[in-house]
């Protein structure tokens, strides 16, 4: 990617700022709904909105639908401050577009306004009614991007913990894994990733956690367990900022006897797939055709 690419990209990205006074988080949100709305591919999946006690969720059950007996539960990003059923509405079809599985997302509550615990709740009660509802933990994937990536090996770390069972796999794009903000890439790409900055990073760190320890595996999940963890596949995009989050998790859950695979676009950025292109399809055609070998077998 060209140099002034990435510069107009970070101009025009809604999550290129600081997001650290009211103002800019309204902005912030307001965009994100918009860009969410704009990107969203117009495949033909059937969509329907509903509530989870109070939770804003949404089902995408696609025409191509193969697999009823699976879905996708997705959590979407933004850093724990920003994004809605609309910004979720982008990935959320194009997941059900490329597997033929049903995805729900879901609205979570959001910093600052509702810091830590809010979004880990609300996870977990989505979870709960799914699980109870509408599939068996053993035929759900858990799906996040960025923030939302946190939230779902949060959720899975939590699941074993309390000797829960855990989803069937977990897919990932460019997930926020580390919430200290040390890892190298941060400065290695900042110039380069068109999308997200450090200085956004953190300051959402700091709306969601307070004055918590980031090295807590609750917000840090890298720092966690991943024994009898389930397989993971992971997304990245080589000029992201956030690409040591991507490449340390993969490395902890080798270390742990897991199942890891790490999938990085050598042109791609932080959350790539959102964008129109072909290199978004083809990565959506490469998680597809994993999630086929995962729940079917290879061919």
């Amino acid at each position: 990617m060209s140099n002034r690419w990435a510069k107009t990209l970070k101009t025009l990205n809604f999550i290129g700022g600081k997001a650290c006074s009211e103002e800019e988080i309204k902005r912030h949100r307001k965009l994100a709904e918009w860009a969410g709305r704009l990107a969203t591919p117009k495949g033909d999946v059937k969509r329907r909105r509903f509530l989870i006690g109070s939770i804003p969720c949404e089902e995408f059950i696609p025409s191509s639908e193969n697999a009823p007996e699976y879905l996708i539960l997705y959590c979407h990003g933004g850093g724990y401050v920003s994004g809605g059923l609309d910004y979720a509405g982008n990935l959320s079809v194009k997941l059900a577009m490329a597997t033929g599985f049903t995805v729900y997302s879901f609205a979570y509550r959001l910093a600052p306004e509702y810091p830590y615990p809010a979004a880990s709740e609300d996870v977990t009660q989505v979870w709960n009614y799914i699980v109870k509802n509408v599939a068996k933990e053993d035929h759900v994937l858990l799906a996040g991007d960025s923030a939302g990536g946190n939230m779902a090996l949060c959720l899975t770390q939590r699941l074993i913990s309390e000797g829960k069972s855990a989803p069937r796999e977990i897919l990932l794009f460019s997930p926020w894994t580390d919430m200290t903000g040390t890892s190298g890439s941060y400065e290695e790409n900042k110039d380069i990733d068109p999308i997200l900055t450090k200085e956004f990073v953190m300051n959402s760190a700091r709306a969601y956690m307070g004055e918590n320890d980031p090295l807590d595996p609750a917000f840090s999940p890298l720092f966690g367990s991943f024994e009898h963890f389930p397989p993971v596949y992971i997304m990245a995009g080589r000029n992201g900022i956030l690409l040591d989050d991507s490449v340390k998790l993969k490395e902890r859950i080798d270390q742990a006897g897991g199942m890891a695979e790490l999938d990085i676009e050598e042109k791609g950025w932080h959350v790539y797939q959102q964008m129109p292109g072909s290199m978004a399809k083809k990565a959506m055609k490469r998680l597809a055709e994993h999630v086929s070998d995962e729940i079917y077998g290879k061919r």
